[in-house]
């Protein structure tokens, strides 16, 4: 499995050991619980992990690395539907306090958000699979890697959000979500003026785009970590 440490940085480790036990458990009781959020800090990590592979791949050419985050996916989508199993059946087979339902209610808004973000991370990768980065110009090219960078940075800074459960990140997020949009505008602009062929321009313009949801993502999950802005935080009634 990959983790995610404090630091935000990503690597391999077996069984989440990467991230301390603090930083997963919530402060309620039950023994799904720290499952759930370990889990979930891997979901995040999965994601952040396959931007960056992804952005890789594409703007080197690298089919082979590509192909195989693609096929990663379906790590992202089992991983996604055990947690949301584990949420289910607390909520369901025992008689969850009102503290703990609030948490699982809060994990189960967020998992599909994560899910999707890991299928936009695919989605660049399947481009990545198509000899498209022969066609892009190297502005393109250095603006992809840019917002590659940007969309991992932002959703490691939303893992150790929701890690700490202290999203103080917030206003450096919007900072890094401000200059993802900017460079999305800058690279279709960069797309409509190069004279790409239409079906490339087309396919460039989607790859944009998914780095701007990617990034859209990360900002709505920060937001919504239990406990930020009055919201619910584990522990406390």
């Amino acid at each position: 499995m990959i983790g995610l440490g404090r630091s935000g940085t990503v690597g391999a480790v077996t069984g989440g050991d990467g991230v301390r036990s603090q930083d997963l458990a919530p402060p309620v009781h039950g023994a799904e619980l720290p499952a759930i959020d370990r889990h979930v800090l891997e979901l995040f990590a999965l994601v952040s992990e396959a931007t960056a592979g992804a952005t890789h791949a594409l703007v080197t050419g690298d089919r082979e690395a590509a192909k195989e985050l693609v096929r990663r996916d379906a790590v992202i989508d089992q991983l996604y539907r055990d947690v949301e199993k584990l949420a289910e059946a607390e909520l369901v087979d025992h008689e969850p306090s009102v503290e703990r339902k609030r948490y699982l209610v809060a994990m189960l808004r967020m998992l599909p958000e994560l899910e999707r973000s890991g299928d936009l991370a695919e989605h660049i990768a399947q481009r990545a699979v198509r000899p498209i980065a022969v066609e892009m110009s190297p502005r393109s090219r250095g603006l992809v890697e840019r917002m590659g960078e940007v969309a991992s940075q932002m959703w490691e800074m939303s893992a150790d959000a929701f890690g700490d459960r202290e999203p103080s990140v917030a206003e450096r997020m919007d900072e890094l979500d401000d200059e993802m949009d900017d460079l999305h505008t800058t690279f279709i602009a960069e797309i409509v003026g190069s004279g790409v062929p239409t079906q490339i321009a087309i396919e460039l313009a989607l790859i944009g785009r998914f780095y701007e949801r990617l990034g859209d993502h990360a900002v709505n999950l920060t937001r919504n970590v239990p406990g930020s802005s009055g919201r619910f935080r584990p522990g406390n009634e």
